[in-house]
């Protein structure tokens, strides 16, 4: 007969905070893409890469560095950087400083797409997420987030996103009120 290893189990708690942790990961991220389908026509996937590109110096940037910042493998970004080259609203290039490297960059159109696409949601994630919670459970949330994203993001050198403080595009996609 074979032995079953011992399980730490969870505790009440434990099991709690994981429901609501799945449940977070699964609705958050459909309440966000239907609102931003609904008023811009963009997937949330879509808008990520459109406002990475949109943070970047002069709206240029690496597609393996916004694969990162957006958290998303290469062969992924590079399907949604071709729909959005379809729609005008990116170019692809190679880095002239090191042509093993292409370049997203984001077009006058695709700039546009953003700007109207911001602001709402803006107001999604601020009314599924900020609303509900005080600035000091904000910032807690914050920091759990960022531990357990750092714990679960694939190392350096494999096809999917970085890691750590010092992946490209740490800045959120929601922007502020004050860059909308």
């Amino acid at each position: 007969m074979t032995a079953i290893p011992q399980v730490p189990w969870l505790d009440r708690d434990e099991e709690q905070t994981w429901r609501s942790l799945r449940a977070l990961m699964t609705w958050l991220p459909v309440r966000l893409d239907t609102q931003l389908r609904e008023d811009s026509g963009l997937s949330l996937t879509e808008y990520r890469a459109l406002a990475q590109i949109s943070e970047a110096p002069g709206r240029a940037i690496r597609l393996s560095d916004l694969a990162a910042g957006a958290h998303m493998t290469l062969s992924h970004l590079s399907r949604v950087i071709t729909r959005l080259e379809k729609q005008g609203w990116v170019t692809r290039t190679p880095d002239p400083r090191d042509g093993r490297f292409t370049l997203g960059h984001l077009t006058d159109a695709g700039q546009e797409r953003v700007d109207v696409a911001a602001p709402g949601h803006v107001r999604a994630v601020r009314a599924a997420l900020f609303d509900h919670l005080s600035s000091e459970q904000s910032s807690a949330l914050g920091q759990a987030a960022q531990l357990i994203a750092d714990a679960v993001a694939p190392g350096p050198g494999a096809d999917a996103p970085g890691r750590g403080a010092d992946a490209p595009g740490r800045r959120t996609e929601a922007m502020s009120q004050e860059e909308t």
